[in-house]
């Protein structure tokens, strides 16, 4: 008898790493495709970067121009510390406990990821910067004024109706979290929610982008342009 549930557990094993095993390479398959791979960085625009923490991918903008004042969406008085200098606000989507749980690798557990699996309700995360530098993990990239005018209306279309959107506390004293419109499942993380917006401006980007290396795969590191 021992032995019979034994070998069920080891197929079971077997069966996940395969599902797993699967997944990882569809994704490095999907974002090897490229969406818009006609476009090409101007030589003038908007910079705007795109940062990742190791598992939440983000779109870092200025925080005021023309176009926009992010501070309009984002009021300053919703953070904890609203009284520096801030120069960029960073917008990202994802799934309401997946988000507010872990905000890096070490803080998922198998319960937050089984359940993200099945779908949730949506959160904007938005992170206020202070001038910030170029990096493997901030990297930059110039937009059109006209693609930059499509990418705000794709983030803020996102955003739950103002007389009904709730906030939570961030992971820190510059940013927050908003109800946001839109339902996570695996076809649709926080990552996808990034290069779709991206693709939607006319941007060049990856296909299919679940994990956060599938978005920066497409952005230059600084030294690369």
């Amino acid at each position: 008898m021992a032995g019979k549930a034994f070998r069920i557990a080891r197929w079971i094993g077997l069966a996940l790493l395969g599902l797993i095993a699967a997944f990882l390479l569809s994704a490095w398959i999907g974002s090897s495709i490229p969406r818009n791979s006609e476009w090409v960085e101007p030589d003038d625009g908007v910079t705007i970067l795109v940062g990742h923490n190791g598992i939440h991918t983000e779109i870092i903008m200025p925080i005021a121009t023309e176009a926009v004042d992010w501070r309009s969406h984002f009021p300053l008085g919703d953070i904890d510390n609203p009284n520096r200098d801030y120069t960029h606000v960073g917008v990202s989507w994802g799934e309401r406990s997946f988000f507010l749980e872990t905000p890096t690798w070490s803080d998922l557990n198998v319960f937050t990821a089984i359940g993200a699996l099945f779908g949730g309700d949506g959160l904007i995360h938005a992170a206020y910067y202070v001038r910030p530098a170029p990096a493997d993990d901030f990297r930059e990239l110039r937009i059109r004024p006209e693609e930059y005018r499509v990418l705000i209306d794709q983030i803020t279309r996102d955003l739950s109706p103002s007389e009904s959107r709730q906030t939570y506390g961030g992971y820190s004293s510059h940013d927050v979290f908003y109800d946001a419109l839109g339902t996570y499942h695996l076809g649709n993380t926080c990552n996808q929610w990034t290069s779709d917006r991206l693709a939607a401006a006319g941007i060049e980007t990856g296909l299919w982008t679940p994990l956060p290396g599938g978005v920066m795969k497409w952005v230059p590191r600084p030294g690369e342009r």
